[in-house]
């Protein structure tokens, strides 16, 4: 039976990502999770939109006029709500000795360089670097996978 494995490569693969950024992974069925995953690939269709083009040309004339980028704009600010509010649990829970994962080992960078006026670590950065690094792994990542199976699929004999 034919079948379309992108859901599931999605939550794998963000899941993955979770794991090495948050240091959690989520249950597929978690609502945070699922929220999250729909808030990406809500974004992902909305990029396709002449407006949303636009909007990184000219973001000051667009800012005032309506449109799927606006839309868009308000999923980046719910996806950075959820990333302040582990990077706040993980400032909360932070053993310097021992980092859990990418957040926890920019915190430590982030109070190594808090002398430094001129350093780029601060919580604004770790925020936009987590969503970067979420974004580009999970969206590049599933669609590489897909494509493998597709080859896969039709050139059996490479197995």
């Amino acid at each position: 039976q034919p079948f379309d494995p992108s859901n599931f490569l999605d939550h794998a693969v963000s899941n993955i990502i979770c794991s090495i950024i948050f240091g959690d992974r989520f249950d597929y069925e978690d609502e945070k999770f699922v929220t999250l995953i729909e808030l990406l690939e809500e974004n992902n269709k909305l990029q396709n939109s002449i407006y949303t083009q636009l909007y990184n040309f000219i973001p000051a004339v667009m800012d005032y006029l309506p449109g799927p980028h606006q839309q868009m704009i308000k999923n980046v600010e719910k996806v950075d709500q959820f990333t302040f509010k582990i990077i706040a649990e993980h400032q909360k829970t932070l053993d310097p000795t021992c980092p859990r994962d990418f957040i926890d080992a920019f915190l430590n960078k982030m109070e190594q360089e808090k002398g430094n006026g001129h350093s780029e670590f601060t919580v604004e950065t770790l925020s936009r670097t987590t969503l970067d690094l979420f974004l580009a792994g999970t969206g590049t990542t599933s669609i590489t996978l897909r494509y493998g199976f597709l080859i896969l699929q039709k050139y059996p004999e490479i197995v």
